[in-house]
């Protein structure tokens, strides 16, 4: 949806799956940059927007977009119709600027698509239960996509994007990287809050929530892209998926606080109240009864995280706090971890025969997380994707593909 030719080529992937007998909904994203230029337009008028009136702006631009291509649903002869938010009836909660879908209701839409017609939503936006315009984050409209899916219960949720696929790395990073042809919700949900970009985290656990089978696709090519579906057998055989960065953490660091009971609960409670997610935690013991408490955030949150910090830390005694907002998350994904020792040595030893430092360590059932410095990043990449072979097609993998 990045300009004119691009929206004509959309309508035409629409019409091509019209007239192969389906029923089709659209949701559509603003066009090119214009989120992004719209938020520089509001700095230049106001230092601190309020967040109500932020998502009164950025809702503007999907509305744009789903007017457009309906429009030229309509020039090639296809009867189509276009829907804000407001109008399909998708319900949030009112935290402006990162609201949470709670319900859709379904009836406008289906209307429209027992009539025939194409239906074109907009994504991003909701409105909350006073009528208020919401929008869901950046990269809303992958979740809005996947929650009219599943109110629809549609048979795929196709997710197009500027990729083939679903890889076992960024292959912008890592040319030799592979298209996975099926990955888990669980995995999937791994490599996004890890940083792959590919899907937005939140369309992956409503999708993991309400078994919506979703495809991601090319929007340049007609080529079969990635199935994220549930976990089956044959994925445990492959130890571990794919590799991904995340440059988008900073680390923050509370000095000798206290070494009692409690202390974490009273660091950790308030950033939860002011709306920080907080990713790895590592306390490190000192001397004379005094720890160390690092947490990793998102950077867009470390300025509030800092405040939060040291009003916290001043009031628990701490010597201060620090903050670097040069690292990146390394994370090793993959189901077949849960069966496999060994899997965190040979990520280790990648990494320090590579002569990486490794700041920060955090596990799951099928995820490894290592923190580095920002700088080695796409080189710890590489190192952990060579290390893993994920180059190499497995057996169970050529067959998936024939």
């Amino acid at each position: 949806m990045a300009n004119a030719d691009r929206i004509k080529k959309v309508a035409a992937r629409v019409a091509r799956t019209k007239d192969e007998g389906h029923s089709v909904a659209v949701v559509v994203s603003a066009l090119g940059q214009t989120t992004d230029e719209l938020i520089a337009l509001a700095s230049q008028v106001c230092s601190e927007p309020s967040k109500r009136e932020f998502d009164m702006l950025l809702s503007t631009g999907e509305q744009v977009s789903i007017a457009l291509l309906a429009m030229a649903l309509q020039d090639l002869g296809y009867d189509a119709i276009s829907f804000t938010g407001l109008q399909v009836g998708i319900v949030t909660d009112s935290a402006h600027t990162k609201a949470r879908i709670i319900s859709v209701n379904k009836n406008r839409i289906m209307r429209e698509l027992d009539r025939g017609r194409a239906v074109i939503v907009a994504g991003f936006q909701g409105v909350d239960e006073n009528q208020e315009i919401t929008t869901l984050g950046r990269g809303g409209s992958d979740t809005t996509a996947v929650a009219i899916a599943a109110a629809l219960g549609a048979d795929v949720c196709e997710i197009y994007t500027d990729v083939d696929g679903v890889f076992t790395a960024d292959p912008r990073i890592v040319p030799d990287a592979r298209k996975l042809p099926v990955v888990s919700y669980d995995e999937m949900l791994e490599m996004a809050s890890a940083g792959a970009k590919v899907l937005h985290l939140r369309a992956v656990e409503l999708a993991k929530k309400c078994r919506v089978k979703l495809h991601v696709r090319s929007s340049f090519t007609e080529e079969e892209g990635t199935l994220v579906v549930a976990e089956t057998q044959e994925m445990e055989r492959q130890v571990i998926s794919g590799v991904s960065q995340d440059k988008g953490e900073a680390k923050v660091s509370v000095l000798d606080v206290p070494d009692v009971p409690g202390i974490a609960a009273k660091l950790f409670g308030p950033l939860a109240d002011s709306g920080i997610n907080v990713d790895m935690i590592v306390q490190s013991v000192g001397e004379d009864g005094l720890n160390t408490i690092s947490f990793t955030v998102p950077e867009s949150d470390l300025k509030a995280a800092m405040q939060t910090a040291e009003k916290v830390g001043s009031e628990l005694g701490a010597r201060g706090v620090q903050c670097d907002p040069g690292i990146a998350k390394i994370s090793a994904v993959g189901v077949g971890m849960r069966s496999h020792s060994g899997v965190a040595a040979k990520m280790f030893k990648a990494l320090g025969d590579a002569g990486i430092n490794i700041h920060m360590i955090s596990t799951s059932e099928i995820k490894i997380s290592c923190v580095v410095d920002a700088a080695r990043a796409e080189e710890a990449l590489k190192v952990v994707h060579d290390a893993f072979e994920l180059s190499k097609v497995t057996v169970e993998e050529g067959t998936n593909q024939k």
